[in-house]
C-alpha cells in the first residue's frame, strides 16, 4: 500500500550536504510548521541576525528545500519563504554509502535531525505542566519490539506514513474550515530499526 504522494528522495550528495548545517535544519523545521515566514520572523525564533538567517534561507532555496512565498508581502520589500513541498523530502542511506563523504553526510544529517527531534521532545517534557491535563493525557510515548523482515518493516513504514498523512489532511481541512479551537501543532516521531539485544 503505497501513498499517492511520496516525499522527494534526495540522491545528490551536494543537496544533502546543504542540509548538514544545524541552523538550516532548525529554519526548515520552523518554516514547515509556520507555513510562511520572513527571515526577520525566523531570526527572532532562532536568536540570530536576519542577514544570517536570510543567507541560510537562500542556501536552502538554491538546493530546492524552500522557495519564496509569492503574494505574502504587503509592502514589496519583505521576502516571505515557505517549504518547497509539504510532502517533505527523504533519502536512503544506500544512495550515499559508496563513498566516505556520502556516509559522513548521511550520518551528520540523520544525527542532526534526531538531535532536533530530541530537543523538541525535551522542551515538551520541561513544559509539560503548562499544557494541562487534556494535552498531557492525549500525548503518548510508546515502544514496541517486533520481529520483522526488511520487507515487512518497509510495509509498516508505508502504512504509518499513510496514517499520518490522513491525520495531517484532517487537521488542515478543519483549520481551513475555521475549526481552530484547541488545535495545536503536534509532532509525532516514530522510528523503526533493527537491533540485537
Amino acid at each position: 500500500m503505497r501513498p499517492k504522494h511520496k516525499p522527494e528522495q534526495i540522491t545528490d550528495l551536494s543537496r544533502l550536504r546543504a542540509f548538514m548545517n544545524p541552523l538550516r535544519m532548525r529554519l526548515y523545521r520552523l518554516l514547515y510548521a509556520a507555513g510562511t515566514a520572513t527571515a526577520s520572523q525566523l531570526a527572532e525564533d532562532v536568536d540570530e541576525t536576519p542577514s544570517l538567517v536570510s543567507y541560510h534561507l537562500r542556501k536552502l532555496a538554491e538546493n530546492g528545500f524552500v522557495t519564496q512565498a509569492n503574494g505574502e508581502s504587503t509592502d514589496g520589500r519583505e521576502r516571505w519563504w515557505r517549504v518547497a513541498s509539504e510532502e517533505g523530502w527523504g533519502f536512503r542511506d544506500s544512495d550515499f554509502a559508496d563513498t566516505p563523504e556520502g556516509a559522513a553526510a548521511v550520518g551528520a544529517v540523520t544525527r542532526g535531525i534526531f538531535d532536533t527531534r530530541v530537543a523538541q521532545y525535551r522542551a515538551y517534557l520541561d513544559q509539560k505542566s503548562a499544557w494541562g491535563k487534556t494535552w498531557t493525557d492525549a500525548a503518548f510515548s510508546s515502544e514496541w519490539l517486533l520481529d520483522l523482515t526488511p520487507a515487512e518493516l518497509d510495509e509498516m513504514s508505508d502504512e504509518l506514513e499513510a496514517l499520518a498523512r490522513r491525520w495531517r489532511e484532517r487537521g488542515k481541512a478543519a483549520k481551513a474550515a475555521g475549526d481552530t479551537e484547541d488545535r495545536e501543532h503536534v509532532s509525532v516521531h516514530l522510528y523503526g530499526f533493527p537491533f540485537r539485544p
